[in-house]
């Protein structure tokens, strides 16, 4: 009778017709909208292109450069007899194609491997983008069920506060209660209306933190099952949790190729010390009808093939200046990989916690329930035959709903503790938020 009267409530505060939507055909709508995760998607398909520059360092150049030139002289002489005067136009048409291939070059072979790590982390913040978004969607759907909850059982509190005062006035008109239980219900009734406005509040804010993610105002969404039962992690220890997310969560995955790069990039800055090797090609070809000194034209082809060398000698200091900073780089980067593991462990240790201790809470709640349940009757019963006074069912009526409401608030709780353990280890995906979806009620 009680689910009954509360499943009225839900439904009297939802707009009729309304269809509610499930958890996944919201992330569905957030992944469609949300601009932080079309950024990172956006940044991972630049991040990609990262391998492609790299590979052109280490593959062959070939260029065409051509000019077409019209020259006109006019020659005037002081003395025709010794020089004669002429008027001469000249046409030139030069082309070459040069041709380059490194032989060797250190460091156009340290950037391409430096380019596949670049390819490493991108997609390794892009998958981290995913996984935020799971848990960023999770938390607001969550947030506004809680958020509806609360809301209900103050309806359903206030309700019951009503009957109380009215309960409180007849009794007081017949003799049988004093003015005090009267003025006791009054005051309960006036604070459950503020905490009324204060929870519409509540949940208007918590919509539209869902209505910025999804880009939709969501006229209702499908609730828990009241018969759900939430279970233990699995694996159930802490410590293989831990070593998960040391080893495969994706910060330290970013990380991690942050710290081969600063490593390449250091390998990269020394070898400008090195001399570099290249072979190189051309062919030319020029057509001209004359020149200044003669009408004669000529046509020329000319092709070379040979290599060259290069060798840095002194530069100013410039190079192993660059060189120290990048070894420094290096140092800091490795410093940074093992405080992202330790931050790894730390958010595994925490959402571990928050898992196991959530399951304890649920059930130690749930208990509480019936135990609150039993109180307010016994005190309901006894007010009625005298041995209670109206206080009494007052604090036996906020103490039920207020267990109601924490044991709504702990089950959506355990929920997003969950998956954000394993967002932890790495592991999060968009079949975690499935079988979420399943435990909602159909």
């Amino acid at each position: 009778m009680k689910r009954s009267l509360l499943a009225v409530a839900v439904l009297a505060v939802l707009p009729l017709g309304a269809h509610a939507e499930d958890l996944l055909q919201v992330y569905r709508d957030a992944r469609a909208y949300d601009a932080q995760y079309a950024g990172a998607r956006f940044a991972l398909e630049a991040g990609r292109e990262k391998l492609p520059q790299g590979r052109a360092l280490v593959l062959p150049t070939l260029n065409l450069t051509g000019s077409a030139t019209d020259t006109n002289t006019n020659f005037e002489s002081d003395n025709p007899t010794l020089n004669p005067s002429f008027n001469r136009d000249a046409r030139a048409y030069n082309g070459t194609l040069n041709f380059s291939q490194p032989i060797y070059r250190k460091q156009n072979f340290i950037q391409y491997d430096e380019a596949g790590y670049q390819v490493k982390q991108a997609e390794a913040t892009f998958s981290q983008a995913s996984q935020d978004l799971i848990l960023r969607v999770a938390q607001a759907y969550f947030d506004v069920l809680g958020a509806q909850d609360t809301l209900e059982l103050v309806r359903a509190q206030k309700a019951a506060i009503s009957e109380q005062l009215a309960q409180a006035k007849r009794n007081f008109e017949v003799g049988t209660a004093t003015i005090t239980d009267t003025h006791e219900a009054q005051a309960r009734y006036d604070l459950s209306v503020s905490q009324e406005i204060s929870a519409q509040n509540d949940l208007d804010v918590k919509k539209r933190t869902l209505q910025q993610i999804a880009g939709k105002e969501y006229g209702a969404l499908t609730p828990l099952r009241p018969d759900v039962k939430l279970t233990m992690p699995t694996p159930n220890d802490m410590q293989a949790w831990v070593n998960m997310a040391e080893k495969q969560s994706y910060a330290v995955q970013v990380q991690d190729s942050l710290t081969e790069i600063a490593r390449l990039e250091a390998d990269r800055n020394q070898a400008g010390h090195y001399p570099t090797l290249d072979l190189i090609a051309s062919y030319g070809y020029t057509d001209q009808s004359g020149t200044l000194f003669t009408p004669i034209g000529s046509k020329v082809t000319n092709g070379q093939v040979g290599v060259q060398l290069g060798l840095p000698i002194y530069q100013g200091g410039s190079i192993s200046s660059r060189a120290r900073e990048a070894a420094f780089n290096y140092d800091k980067a490795k410093q940074d990989l093992e405080n992202a593991r330790r931050s790894a462990a730390l958010a595994a240790q925490q959402a571990f916690l928050a898992s196991v201790n959530g399951v304890a809470q649920v059930n130690a709640l749930e208990q509480a329930l019936v135990s609150s349940q039993s109180a307010l009757d016994s005190n309901k019963l006894g007010y009625e035959v005298g041995v209670r006074i109206n206080i009494d069912v007052l604090n036996a009526q906020q103490q039920l709903y207020q267990t109601r409401r924490d044991l709504a608030l702990a089950r959506y709780t355990l929920i997003t503790s969950r998956l954000k353990l394993q967002a932890a280890g790495g592991i999060l995906s968009e079949q975690d938020l499935e079988r979420v979806n399943a435990v909602l009620a159909p």
